[in-house]
């Protein structure tokens, strides 16, 4: 999550946050993981041919492909994220999926309602919701980083609704 931040077009931003997955294994280590795991399987594959249960190799073949494969999806999965954004007029939230499509929600923050399941419970779900309609967000984090976030939009929100809603003007007769 980044700290508020401000811009130059359009209202000032007062939060700003992007959800990402968490990904442990990066391309470099991916590498290493799979030539550790097909070197391996060579060895042991070619002990099996030797000994004449050749079949086994292609089967050891398919799980390396398996888990290449597996390893491929969990890395695209990781492009997704989720943008959120508070200005005074809006809390926008932009979700961009795995595949690149994008979704957009857009909520009233003086009526925004952030709500979470028991927080004891790692599958507790991060909701937004105001005027009927309701949003999960962070599906992808851990339910202590989904507390984190509840507890920071809360704290925007309060700070949004107890602002003045004009800057003062500046006295120039007292000093």
């Amino acid at each position: 999550m980044t700290a508020a931040s401000a811009s130059t077009a359009g209202p000032p931003i007062l939060f700003d946050a992007l959800l990402t997955p968490h990904r442990s294994l990066g391309p470099r280590g991916f590498r290493i993981l799979m030539s550790v795991v097909c070197a391996s399987f060579f060895v042991i594959g070619l002990g099996f041919f030797l000994v004449g249960a050749w079949p086994v190799v292609g089967f050891m073949g398919a799980e390396v492909l398996l888990l290449f494969i597996a390893f491929k999806i969990n890395y695209r999965r990781a492009r997704m994220f989720e943008s959120l954004e508070l200005t005074r007029q809006s809390f926008t939230v932009r979700r961009v999926d795995a595949g690149g499509a994008e979704r957009c929600w857009r909520f009233q923050p003086y009526w925004l309602k952030v709500e979470m399941d028991d927080p004891s419970r790692p599958d507790a779900q991060l909701r937004l919701s105001s005027h009927g309609r309701a949003l999960i967000i962070g599906s992808f984090l851990n339910v202590d980083e989904r507390r984190e976030l509840a507890a920071e939009i809360r704290r925007q929100l309060d700070l949004l609704r107890h602002a003045p809603l004009t800057p003062p003007e500046p006295n120039p007769g007292a000093e």
